[in-house]
């Protein structure tokens, strides 16, 4: 994603992340912590609620991509109550990711059992701006990490709290709100492992633009989802209608797919990838995150693009569900400013076509090639390449089906 996107373009919205390094005893980054941004140039939070955390997971994970944010580095994501009893359900897995415990969740039985169950499917645990006293120590058995506030810290009980962190053994102390030399010392006095705050590096926030995804498709979804027979060729067909719906479960896909054989080569294999539970947990979060909706006329557009190139891909030996997808990322990387291979790099995509959309060979390459001559008015490169049917036809065909695909949403109201 570009960061240095100033404002949003036709049909799109940008979003934000903010990311704070966390820094090890050698001055290494070792973590990033995600923190809510409602604009490039907030300097705090302004929220750390469900809807905040909700926020900064969707655009971490589906609008920039986890590597593209944190590399091969650890992230720390603050939890309200709702995700750590399950009320709400964490759609990713527990490699690279450390849920942190807000000061602000009132840590009652029902926390316990919730982090008891998280830590015990994998997740490493932080108890953020630890006090003692306030609960959170009902918690140290289960903490990998404990947060101390430097800033807020009273010198005086600081000996007899990091005593008692310290008979859990596992438990890495980090020395957050680090703003003086002073407190950085302390920090080097008590061993603490890791560090963070302005002393060492301020919050920088990552700022891009998203297609805007249907609200209502995205509850369409959900409906669809919610159901204990799930169809689907239902599910399949709703996010087709709705290419940032498809570009959101593609990047969703992205981490499962990490370290595996297979590539993404259609969406129905992106949704069997993921699992209807997982594209179930995407759209919730997708709802409470809560975004504009799409502009229809964009997303007709955009559908245009691929039925065409559906169509078109059978006189090059190409595959139609491939030759759809690449005509759908093409449509939506210029929707949002970027370039096909850029999206291309963040998604986990099949070989073919991915060489489509990064250098413009193979048979994907040339119904790409074809469809934007034909896009552009260049009837004679579309004649000097294609020897199928007059595409004015085709055109005409792809057209009624993309308008008549977007509207079948709006009438389902």
């Amino acid at each position: 994603m570009n960061p240095l996107v100033p404002y949003p373009l036709p049909g799109t919205q940008l979003v934000h992340v903010g990311r704070q390094p966390i820094f090890d005893v050698t001055g290494d980054v070792v973590a990033y912590e995600l923190l809510f941004r409602g604009s490039m140039d907030a300097v705090e939070a302004g929220r750390r609620d469900t809807y905040a955390t909700s926020q900064v997971i969707v655009n971490t994970f589906t609008e920039f991509g986890i590597d593209e944010v944190v590399g091969d580095r650890t992230c720390f994501i603050n939890m309200t109550r709702e995700f750590l009893t399950g009320e709400l359900t964490l759609p990713f897995g527990p490699e690279h990711v450390v849920l942190e415990v807000l000061e602000t969740v009132d840590v009652d039985d029902e926390v316990v059992d919730g982090v008891t169950a998280l830590a015990a499917k994998g997740y490493r645990i932080a108890l953020d701006d630890f006090v003692w006293g306030s609960g959170h120590e009902r918690l140290l058995p289960l903490a990998d990490f404990v947060k101390l506030d430097l800033l807020a810290a009273e010198p005086d009980h600081l000996d007899a709290i990091v005593a008692a962190c310290r008979e859990y053994p596992k438990i890495k102390i980090v020395a957050e709100g680090l703003e003086t030399g002073e407190q950085l010392a302390l920090s080097n006095r008590y061993g603490f492992e890791l560090r963070q705050g302005y002393v060492l590096s301020r919050p920088q926030v990552l700022t891009a633009a998203s297609l805007t995804p249907s609200k209502l498709r995205r509850l369409e979804l959900i409906g669809a989802l919610s159901a204990s027979d799930a169809d689907l060729e239902q599910v399949l067909s709703i996010i087709a209608r709705d290419p940032a719906l498809t570009l959101r479960v593609l990047r969703a896909s992205n981490s499962v797919a990490a370290g595996a054989t297979s590539r993404v080569s259609s969406v129905r294999q992106a949704v069997v990838m993921l699992g209807l539970a997982h594209i179930r947990q995407w759209a919730m979060l997708m709802v409470v995150d809560d975004v504009a909706e799409a502009t229809e006329v964009q997303m007709a557009d955009a559908l245009t693009r691929a039925r065409l190139c559906e169509h078109v891909a059978p006189a090059f030996g190409a595959d139609p569900d491939a030759a759809f997808m690449a005509g759908l990322i093409t449509a939506v990387a210029q929707m949002i400013g970027m370039t096909p291979a850029a999206i291309a790099h963040q998604l986990p995509l099949s070989t073919d076509i991915t060489k489509a959309l990064e250098r413009g060979t193979g048979s994907l390459g040339q119904v790409l090639r074809v469809v934007d001559a034909y896009e552009r008015g260049d009837l004679s490169a579309v004649a000097a390449a294609y020897s199928g049917d007059d595409l004015s036809g085709t055109v005409m065909a792809a057209m009624r089906w993309s308008t008549m695909a977007v509207a079948a949403t709006q009438n389902a109201a």
